[in-house]
């Protein structure tokens, strides 16, 4: 059942949606060279518990960290580790959520570390891109596919596909509600977005098939081929005055 929000709801929902958009800008500032994605998730916990509020992930479903942080073909679900030390010209995919007030924000940005080549940069250009596109779709009035189709067409007219296994979804006092949003289908199909609704658009765009596999771990998501992957997303909220992104600060 979609979870529309009143006004004094979606309010509350802000502050959650702010802190976890600025846990987000602060772990893609820390990225250097030589530093781990452990240290990086702790960089995400300690802003997060410092705010008063809870990181949204830890013990979400038993995921360990504060963050889901996935480095070059990790499509989602990287798990922090000591072990796993970031390098020039890697590109990182951070996913941060925080629950504050009872309600959740959720939000994704991929990073460069340092100067990556061009087909990397353009793979995160498009992605963030297609984002803004399904954003900018997301109207009451419309439907989930004319996210879907925005985000899609958009990537596949760039030469690069759209992940069909993971979909963004809806999100309030829970971190995942309906609906499911998914980064590709059919213009004017799906449920209707009406004012009160709050979800997460998330592209993860990899930059040759689609494919995608899990490993041993049972969370790290790769791409099949080994391709590089990107994600982005925002925690939007559909309004009569049109979508407004609550995630907004790692952009800023």
């Amino acid at each position: 059942m979609i979870q529309l929000k009143t006004a004094h709801e979606l309010e509350a929902m802000r502050k959650a949606c702010a802190i976890s958009a600025q846990a987000l800008k602060l772990a893609g500032q820390s990225i250097e060279a030589g530093i781990t994605t452990a240290e990086l998730d702790e960089i995400v916990f300690r802003f997060i518990k410092k705010q008063g509020a809870k990181p949204g992930f830890k013990g979400l479903y038993g995921f360990p960290g504060s963050a889901c942080i996935s480095v070059n073909d990790t499509v989602i679900h990287g798990l922090p580790s000591r072990k796993a030390v970031i390098r020039p010209g890697d590109i990182v995919s951070i996913d941060t959520g925080a629950v504050y007030g009872g309600f959740n924000g959720d939000n994704a940005c991929t990073f460069a570390c340092g100067r990556v080549d061009s087909e990397a940069q353009r793979l995160m250009d498009v992605t963030r891109e297609a984002l803004h596109r399904g954003i900018a779709a997301a109207k009451a009035g419309s439907r989930v596919g004319d996210i879907s189709f925005a985000v899609q067409s958009y990537v596949e007219q760039n030469g690069f596909s759209v992940v069909r296994s993971y979909v963004g979804h809806g999100v309030g006092r829970e971190m995942h509600e309906d609906p499911e949003v998914p980064n590709f289908g059919h213009a004017g199909h799906g449920p209707r977005l009406v004012g009160g609704m709050t979800i997460a658009i998330e592209p993860m765009v990899n930059q040759k098939h689609y494919s995608v596999k899990t490993l041993s771990d049972g969370w790290t998501v790769k791409t099949a081929d080994g391709g590089l992957s990107a994600h982005f997303e925002h925690t939007v909220a559909i309004t009569a005055a049109g979508p407004q992104i609550l995630t907004l600060d790692w952009e800023e």
